[in-house]
């Protein structure tokens, strides 16, 4: 429910006043039933002291922590967080039926009548559709506290709530439903809230399987169908869209087996298990799809003219298959679309087990390729519109061609991430056991690494011998090497992702890669030199990474084996698939930008603004260079790491550094929170899209004003980067982080397979971005998305007054200014500072407790301050009314919980200090509980 502030939209129909009270209603619901079973259970303490109902409220204010009370809290939290969910659903309901019927902001239909209203015609919005492409990539950024059995049974409440808005059940049949909500959470309250043990990557796989084979197959036919409505509600003919390749494509990454930054798990075991895991979800995806067809066409060839090249099909293809054809043709005689549609599903190399399991099988005759089975599904398809059967045709076969063209025979790409400083220990290795000096390659000055590099890039044989052991780093750069270059000659590149470069801070970080390759086999020669089967991508990650990386990107871009690279791997991506729409045009060179790292290191503003400048400054370096820039947003689940609405974020975007193709992260508990439920999962999905077709077709229509107010936001970025630096790099400040926050209990979560530290260092530059972020939340401070604003507006208001002026006023025109100061209100919103105070208060070295507190203190209020100014004046509840609402629904919760971690920690603390670890290993189960709740009321971790 949080909001923007609004632009004096005046609506017919209090929505927001609505939602409240239905998220009132809904809420007192379930915390009845809730009661209701804790009393039932013999829970008489802990039910009479749930937050959120009136005997709640009378209990005595902040209880001592217990763990059932821990869990209680979570679970209410989790209760409201769902009531809200299904809420503002609903509301969007009501807004799409009600008289007036205003679109909803970020979706087709608002997008499409504001492309009208500039001027752009249906011919032209229809061409640019098929440019589109949209790739969610699913991470497992250790930011997901809820265990994945936690998650099924909010899946199955969520679905029980939704069925309560139907008005026709009768009082029977809304008691049974009931019964089944008390069932869940009695379920819920038995089972228990904290992971017991850190996920295995196998367990991080299997939830990731599930939103692949479970969800977003039963959405892509939701988003077709508001694609469709919305191009009806607009005016247009919806004839245009009826072809699915006439459709913006969606595609899915994960990274879940393939990141091995700073990652020991992810072996190249791991990896080929991954693969393979994702190759027979596919197929069974398609088999759930394909198994439908001979149920529904079953139109008889007496009754109707079938075609004669679909009769020709069925011999073809019961030829290919032998007696499996036979079988098949024979099961339905004189039903010819059914016959076919049998041998389609007899041609599927998968051999099902279960719904969820199966083996590969490569009988004669099965597919090779998903564009081999597209063809067939267009061949049934025509023959049905043929023979006049149009409608049947739309309704039964053009979602099995999206699902192909979505999924393809892979399911999802699969990047495979390390970094640089892994790779050139590797490249030493292999250079030390090929008898050349290696030892200090990571420190040779550039020009030497490349001119080594590129010389051996012109030479087609390897160091070594494939089985000679190298090294432990340049044996597991290899071995996953080779795995993929063993599934591409199997299976084609499909399937395959790119290999991404963390930290690339110059060129030679990316050769270096190329070299391995070639080691490996995943480099080949041809007469024009050698050229990488897949795409090597950098990931500039801080500030001066991202400062550097136009000139690093030039230099890559025009390398011999890049360009080469760049140019088979577009033409084998288009030979691969039958929808071809999308490959076209120049060759594509991704590019990872990352918002966690450069946050961390500088702040917000001063990291936004960055990213901003080098996004354009990226884009001018591929047209010199004839290459599509596609950028890879590595964002995360709280504003500090990127987040924000997701339709402002794509609007902010500088003007052509989209293109209509986004790629980005969805990591950790945002994965549940936009995706668990069909509903969300198709809100968020179209505003991805929608967002993205209108930012192609807007840049098209209208230039942006960001020009006018560059100089001033640069002037602004250095100043917010400066405080905030100061602050992290004064003595004292780490002492003040380590006790002020519980970074050490989140060091001691189960929430991911993946170390918090990348090599174990106590230093702030080795401290994931993750916890950095997640600690400062749990004891809201949220310091990283808001702490130097402040202070740079308060300069430059009063150095340039006339600059400040301005920029107030670009607010309302630069999408990007306003995204940017509304994120750093939303996250300065959600801090409290007498909690804030109390957190302070555990730091015991007084000097540095009340040195840095009070440096915060004063910029809180004076960010607080600032943002009144820059928005016009007025208070920020006047201007965010959703947002306040949220925030004061759950303040005297919270309020209970972070009491009770604080006296958590101090205790914890006090045990670690006194060598009683077994005493401390048990009240450290009670911390991570309180964690979690936490993490429950605000909705984000990391």
């Amino acid at each position: 429910m949080i909001d923007a502030p609004r632009n004096n939209i005046v609506t017919t129909q209090d929505y927001v006043k609505e939602g409240f009270a239905k998220i009132d209603r809904d809420l007192a619901f379930l915390m009845e039933c809730f009661q209701e079973v804790l009393q039932e259970i013999g829970e008489m303490q802990i039910a009479s002291r749930l937050p959120f109902i009136a005997v709640g409220k009378a209990a005595r204010r902040h209880p001592r922590f217990s763990h059932s009370l821990g869990q209680a809290y979570s679970i209410a939290f989790q209760l409201l967080n769902m009531v809200e969910e299904n809420t503002a659903a609903q509301m969007r309901r009501a807004r799409a039926s009600g008289s007036t019927a205003h679109p909803e902001p970020g979706l087709w239909l608002h997008y499409l009548n504001r492309l009208k209203q500039q001027g752009l015609k249906e011919p032209d919005i229809c061409e640019q559709l098929a440019r589109v492409r949209i790739e969610p990539v699913l991470t497992a950024h250790p930011t997901e506290a809820k265990r994945s059995t936690v998650l099924e049974q909010h899946r199955a409440l969520y679905i029980l709530l939704v069925l309560r808005e139907n008005q026709m059940w009768t009082p029977d049949e809304l008691n049974a439903n009931r019964n089944e909500i008390k069932a869940l959470l009695e379920r819920l309250w038995r089972t228990g809230e904290v992971l017991l043990e850190k996920p295995s990557v196998a367990k991080e796989r299997q939830t990731i399987l599930y939103y692949l084979r479970e969800i977003f197959p039963a959405v892509l036919p939701r988003l077709d169908t508001q694609l469709q409505q919305a191009w009806a509600h607009a005016g247009f003919d919806p004839d245009r869209l009826d072809d699915p390749e006439n459709r913006p494509r969606i595609c899915f990454g994960t990274w879940v087996g393939g990141d091995r930054d700073g990652h020991p798990f992810v072996t190249a075991d791991v990896t080929a298990q991954t693969l393979n895991e994702l190759r027979v979800q596919s197929l069974l995806v398609l088999h759930r799809h394909l198994s439908a067809l001979p149920r529904t066409l079953s139109l008889s060839g007496e009754r109707n003219s079938c075609p004669p090249r679909l009769l020709e099909g069925i011999r073809r293809l019961a030829s290919t298959l032998g007696d499996r054809g036979d079988a098949a043709v024979a099961r339905n005689p004189q039903e010819p679309w059914r016959q076919f549609s049998n041998l389609i599903l007899e041609r599927l190399p998968i051999q099902p087990t279960t719904t969820r399991e199966g083996k590969l099988a490569d009988w004669p005759g099965a597919y090779q390729t998903p564009r081999e089975l597209s063809e067939d599904l267009l061949l049934l398809r025509d023959s049905l519109v043929e023979s006049g059967a149009r409608r049947l045709a739309e309704q039964d076969i053009n979602p099995i061609l999206r699902a192909v063209q979505v999924f393809g025979f892979h399911l999802a790409t699969l990047d495979v991430r390390q970094n640089s400083a892994f790779h050139d220990k590797a490249m030493a290795q292999l250079m030390t056991a090929a008898g050349l000096d290696g030892g200090e390659f990571s420190d040779w000055p550039e020009s030497e690494r490349i001119q080594f590099l590129t010389r051996e890039l012109r030479s087609p044989r390897p160091f070594l011998h494939s089985s000679s052991p190298v090294g432990p780093q340049a044996d597991a750069v290899l071995s996953c090497y080779r795995v993929l270059a063993a599934h591409i000659e199997k299976y084609g590149n499909s399937g395959v992702g790119s290999l991404i470069v963390s930290m690339t801070r110059r060129v030679s970080d990316l050769l270096t890669v190329y070299v391995l390759a070639r080691e490996a086999g995943l480099a080949r020669y041809t007469p024009q030199g050698l050229h990488c089967l897949v795409p090597v991508v950098p990931l500039f990650e801080t500030l001066e990474d991202l400062q550097g990386s136009a000139g690093i990107m030039e230099a890559f871009l025009n390398h011999p084996v890049t360009r080469l690279s760049l140019k088979k791997i577009r033409q084998r991506q288009s030979e691969e698939v039958y929808f071809s729409t999308g490959f076209s045009g120049p060759p594509v060179q991704q590019i990872m930008i990352g918002y966690s790292d450069s946050n961390k290191d500088a702040g917000i503003l001063a990291s936004q603004w960055m990213l901003h400048k080098t996004q354009k400054q990226l884009v001018q370096v591929g047209d010199a260079a004839d290459v599509h820039i596609r950028f890879f947003h590595g964002r995360g689940g709280t504003i500090s790491r990127g987040a924000g609405p997701t339709h402002r974020f794509l609007e902010a975007l500088p003007r052509h550094a989209l293109g209509g193709d986004l790629r980005v992260t969805e990591q950790g508990e945002t994965i549940a929170q936009k995706y668990a439920n069909l509903i969300t999962a198709t809100y968020n999905l179209e505003l991805l899209i929608a967002g993205s077709a209108a930012t192609l077709l807007g840049n098209r229509a209208a230039a942006r004003e960001e020009e006018l107010f560059a100089a001033s936001t640069e002037k602004l970025s250095a100043l917010s980067a400066r405080y905030y630096r100061e602050l992290l790099h004064s003595e004292g400040f780490l002492e003040f982080f380590a006790k002020a926050t519980p970074i050490d209990v989140l060091e001691n979560s189960r929430i991911g397979s993946r170390p918090s530290r990348r090599t174990g260092s106590r230093t702030l530059d080795d401290l994931r971005a993750i916890p950095w972020v997640f600690s400062w939340t749990q004891s809201r401070y949220y310091l990283p998305g808001w702490f130097g604003a402040g202070s740079a507006l308060e300069q430059l208001a009063e150095s340039a007054p006339a600059e400040f002026q301005a920029l107030r006023q670009a607010i309302a025109k630069w999408p990007f200014l306003r995204y940017v100061m509304t994120n750093i209100e939303t996250n300065l919103a959600s801090t409290d500072l007498d909690i804030m105070s109390r957190y302070a208060a555990l730091v015991t070295n007084s000097r540095v407790r009340n040195k840095f507190f009070l440096i915060i203190e004063a910029e809180y209020e004076r960010t607080h301050r600032m943002l009144d100014k820059v928005f016009g004046g007025g208070s920020m509840k006047a201007r965010r009314p959703r947002m306040v609402a949220t925030l004061q629904l759950r303040e005297t919760a919270l309020r209970t919980l972070h009491l009770q971690q604080i006296d958590l920690l101090k205790r914890w603390r006090r045990l670690r200090d006194n060598n009683q670890t077994a005493q401390a290993n048990e009240l450290l189960q009670d911390l991570l509980l309180s964690v979690n709740a936490i993490a429950s009321g605000l909705r984000t971790t990391g």
